[in-house]
């Protein structure tokens, strides 16, 4: 029996999950989830998720950072992975960091039906598939059919350049611009995103302030949760707006990724923000911005469009990715 340690490091969680591995097949042993702001790095965490636990024969962990050099600096968190250390302290023989959208990829293949939700039924058919997920930040990555399987491959495609398409997203982009300076597609697709679109509004169509229990709300909670549910729930207007434009702009990014790998094999939409928000998903405002490319909208249509609703697809394809890491010794 072996033992594999599989981690999903996000901006905001930490998931942690212990399993036996029994005859290629997992058994769940533990699972723990931290907030990871309240820790300085990821060793406190690890040691408090294994103390008192035997040895680690494999672990992967995603982590939401590109993965360049055996020191890995989070996007999204103030944090330093040094590989290495990291193998010696926990003895790990093998021991594997990769991205969390990688994670995320390699979940795909060991989801059930009940875990996905459609969008757009399209052609189902062998291709490639385009994973876009936002949460605190805009996370990226693509399965390449070669024919055979399908190959996981990183990205890095939520922080290329936000490509404005009608004057409300130009007026956008230049208020983002004198904010941020450079402004990605993150800037707008993830949780402070939803927020900076929220104040655009606000600031653009100058319509009185904001109202009092509102902006209470915001200051004792995660703003973005605020502004959807505020927006599901038809109380201001302006949350409204910035749903639908999120909702907007998150469809044409999808489209966007389609086309860029081809995807015939389908879209598939992760993170933390698309489970939460897929009643407005599946309204019609994500697929029209999806389906909106010109000549190519007739593809468009034919490309299956699913939501991830299980929030642990990072943490099974972690576990796989360190169970294969044990096969090749």
């Amino acid at each position: 029996m072996k033992t594999i340690l599989a981690g999903d490091i996000g901006g905001t969680k930490t998931r942690l999950a212990l399993f036996s591995l029994e005859d290629n097949h997992f058994h769940l042993l533990q699972e723990r989830n931290y907030w990871s702001r309240t820790y300085e790095g990821i060793e406190p965490i690890l040691e408090d998720f294994l103390a008192g636990e035997g040895k680690v024969d494999s672990a992967c962990l995603g982590v939401a950072a590109p993965i360049t050099t055996k020191e890995i600096k989070l996007t999204n968190l103030p944090w330093t992975i040094h590989i290495p250390s990291l193998k010696r302290k926990f003895a790990i023989q093998h021991l594997e960091i990769i991205n969390d959208l990688l994670a995320h990829a390699y979940g795909i293949s060991l989801l059930k039906k009940r875990d996905l939700r459609t969008l757009n039924p399209g052609i189902r058919r062998q291709g490639n598939i385009g994973l876009l997920s936002p949460g605190t930040g805009l996370g990226e990555a693509i399965l390449f059919w070669d024919g055979k399987q399908y190959i996981p491959s990183p990205s890095e495609g939520g922080h290329v350049e936000f490509g404005p398409r009608n004057p409300l997203e130009i007026e956008l982009f230049r208020y983002l611009s004198k904010r941020f300076g450079h402004v990605s597609y993150e800037r707008i697709l993830s949780g402070s995103g939803l927020l900076h679109l929220y104040q655009f509004l606000r600031h653009s169509k100058k319509r009185g302030p904001e109202p009092h229990w509102l902006r209470k709300m915001m200051r004792q909670n995660d703003p973005a949760v605020v502004i959807s549910e505020m927006a599901r729930q038809k109380k201001d207007k302006f949350c409204e707006m910035a749903l639908e434009l999120f909702t907007s702009i998150y469809g044409a990014a999808a489209g966007n990724l389609a086309l860029h790998i081809m995807a015939l094999g389908g879209i598939y939409l992760g993170g933390g923000i698309a489970p939460k928000i897929f009643w407005k998903l599946k309204e019609g405002t994500f697929m029209k911005a999806f389906m909106e490319k010109g000549r190519y909208s007739e593809l468009m249509a034919q490309i299956p469009v699913k939501v991830i609703m299980n929030e642990r697809t990072a943490l099974l394809g972690a576990a796989f990715r360190a169970r294969e890491s044990l096969k090749k010794g």
